[in-house]
């Protein structure tokens, strides 16, 4: 059997594997502060004896991130906040450690939580509570301040501030969407710590970095670079039909 059924295999594959990454970015074109994802595909020679140098199979490099800021847009509501340059949002994942993000339309729960897509905001102390019923402003530190329904302006109170942080190292997208430090030699994933320096703007939403023109045109590539890559293997699979009728006539 032609082994060039086994390396147009692996390439169908990983562009298999590049539609579904393209596809996902695609979806989240409008999502804030989402950042597309990458994939990129490398040709690793096949081993083995009687192998011809232009025999090689195809492998998914390390994917990534492309963490290029996306577009702000004001909305004048007062929860929304857009990090500015490297800031990173701290929120506390489902497992109760500590992930971060650059979605900014902020929610106050039932119970005063102040949530991302329902998952808790982490502040100096823990995830941040504000008092039912109160007005929120958010400022440029992030610092969040309450007034009570029916209250003068006096009556304003600091709740709590984002933990903003500004890593030094580009972060790890984990399965959930949200973004972690690459584990140390140990395996563990340590919280970075806040950055006082890092700002926000209030009233505002940073967009998502996907280009729906580019990602519409790399779906259309994939697509018909899988198309070569069963062309190949139908050829293939032809030649070794031909070449065993041949040898049966001559036998």
């Amino acid at each position: 059997m032609d082994r060039i059924l086994y390396t147009a295999m692996s390439g169908a594959k990983q562009s298999m594997d590049q539609q579904s990454v393209v596809s996902h970015n695609l979806a989240n074109v409008s999502t804030s502060g989402f950042r597309a994802q990458l994939h990129a595909m490398r040709a690793v020679p096949v081993q083995g004896d009687g192998m011809l140098p232009t025999r090689v199979s195809v492998a998914a490099t390390t994917p990534g991130s492309d963490f290029s800021p996306g577009p702000i847009t004001h909305t004048g509501r007062e929860l929304d906040v857009a990090l500015e340059g490297d800031a990173w949002l701290a929120v506390q994942a489902d497992d109760g450690t500590e992930a971060y993000t650059r979605r900014g339309d902020l929610q106050v729960d039932g119970n005063g939580l102040v949530t991302v897509v329902g998952r808790p905001v982490i502040g100096d102390g823990g995830p941040i509570v504000v008092p039912l019923g109160s007005s929120v402003s958010i400022g440029a530190d992030g610092t969040l301040s309450a007034i009570g329904e029916g209250e003068g302006p006096e009556a304003l109170v600091d709740v709590g501030r984002l933990k903003l942080v500004s890593p030094e190292r580009n972060l790890l997208r984990g399965e959930d969407g949200l973004f972690r430090m690459p584990p140390n030699a140990e395996g563990e994933i340590a919280a970075l710590e806040g950055d006082d320096e890092a700002r926000l703007v209030s009233g505002s939403l940073e967009g998502s970095n996907v280009s729906a023109v580019e990602a519409m045109v790399a779906m259309i590539d994939v697509a018909r670079r899988y198309e070569m890559q069963m062309k190949a293997i139908s050829t293939a699979d032809e030649n070794a039909q031909r070449a065993n009728n041949l040898l049966s006539i001559q036998g």
